[in-house]
């Protein structure tokens, strides 16, 4: 099977898992549900890492929603997650 643009690769990936890294120190982890081609995706179970630079060390925290709407212009990457993710 050939693939013809990116957002054909998202296709294959529906109702799985993906790792989604924003902008301004930001992550996501979540079952992608849906996607647009401006890469706007909407994410369920999702957690969202938001790491923080406080005194001199970096610390994170996370937030989890149920379901998650992630403008596109905000993603620079999405893949698969690590195995233990």
């Amino acid at each position: 099977m050939s693939l013809a643009t990116p957002l054909d690769l998202l296709k294959l990936n529906l109702d799985e898992r993906v790792y989604v890294k924003l902008r301004g120190a930001r992550e996501l982890v979540g079952t992608l549900q849906a996607f647009d081609s401006h890469c706007n995706f909407v994410l369920s179970d999702a957690v969202e890492t938001i790491y923080q630079l406080i005194d001199g060390e970096l610390k994170s925290r996370e937030k989890s929603s149920e379901m998650i709407f992630v403008r596109g212009d905000t993603v620079a990457l999405i893949t698969t997650p690590l195995p233990d993710e």
